[in-house]
């Protein structure tokens, strides 16, 4: 009983909020692209990618903004290979993304050795360290748990809203959303489908390179080969849970980074149940979310089908 109070403790909400940023980040991704009518399931591999392309750059400069800022370059160049292959090649978007995912866990460890001379793990870089916001980490409750994290944890929480005021309150937003459910009815109004599904793509491409420099120069100082540990895909299971929706997708991902904070703080304080089961508790979790939400979210109508100008 004594492990479990110090595991439910203040501390753990705020390592919840940490541990579903890099969750939330590919999330939003898979949102921006899969409305606009290409399936991305190279989440995964966007991440990784800019995660070591972020360390490279605050090895190098001794900047982890400048970090960030070579993730979001990485991340969107990576995306705009998927969007060429998916949009103008028209070849089958899983078969694409799963490329990339594949990509994404060798060329990094490739990388690796050729830069650092390493097999999985680069040199510590200078890292983002959290901020102290004044009037909020004064607060009671909310202060411990939002009051001092990452930039980029604010920022993410920021693109919650940012995401669903655009998706669905502007012009843009309303053609994005239109070349995904009926590019054709679209594209007799004059929009241009291929510009539009370029644009989700690289859209989702600057957020999950977000979420992966938020791992290595952020969360962490290096990187760790396949350091995203299948966050990618839990993000797009958020997507699906939250029903394409950025507001359903925050609360999934506090879902998924609760149980992920709660299995190492768990680990942490020695609680008398198999280590096993923990590290296996935000998969399990992500699976039982996926059968739940089978038969009730309805994607894009048009999502993984290639699109022919007529």
């Amino acid at each position: 009983m004594e492990a479990w109070s110090q595991v439910l403790s203040i501390t753990l909400f705020a390592a919840a909020i940490r541990a579903a940023t890099p969750i939330l980040y590919p999330a939003l991704a898979g949102i921006f692209s899969e409305r606009s009518g290409v399936l991305n399931i190279a989440l995964e591999g966007v991440m990784l990618i800019s995660a070591f392309a972020a360390v490279v750059g605050s090895y190098y400069t001794g900047n982890p903004w400048i970090g960030v800022l070579c993730a979001i370059v990485a991340g969107m160049l990576t995306s705009l290979i998927h969007a060429f292959m998916c949009i103008n090649m028209r070849a089958d978007q899983a078969i694409v993304g799963t490329g990339i995912n594949i990509l994404g866990a060798g060329l990094p460890s490739f990388l690796l050795l050729k830069l650092f001379g390493s097999q999985g793990i680069s040199p510590i870089v200078e890292r983002i360290h959290e901020w102290r916001v004044p009037i909020l980490a004064d607060l009671p409750i909310i202060g411990p748990i939002l009051g001092e994290q990452s930039p980029l944890v604010y920022i993410c929480l920021l693109m919650v809203p940012l995401s669903w005021y655009v998706l669905f309150k502007t012009p843009f937003g309303l053609r994005l959303r239109a070349v995904g459910e009926n590019p054709r009815a679209a594209e007799t109004v004059g929009i241009s489908v291929y510009g539009m599904r370029y644009a989700g793509v690289l859209i989702s491409g600057f957020l999950a390179a977000l979420g992966g420099a938020f791992l290595s120069v952020s969360y962490l100082a290096q990187f760790v080969k396949l350091m995203t540990a299948g966050r990618g895909f839990i993000g797009l299971a958020a997507m699906i849970f939250g029903r394409w929706n950025p507001w359903g997708a925050l609360f999934a991902c506090l879902l998924f980074g609760f149980a992920d904070a709660l299995q190492a703080a768990a680990q942490a304080a020695n609680v008398p149940i198999a280590p096993q089961f923990l590290r296996t508790l935000p998969y399990v979790l992500t699976i039982i979310a996926l059968v739940g939400a089978m038969g009730k979210a309805e994607p894009p109508a048009y999502v993984a089908k290639p699109y022919e100008k007529a």
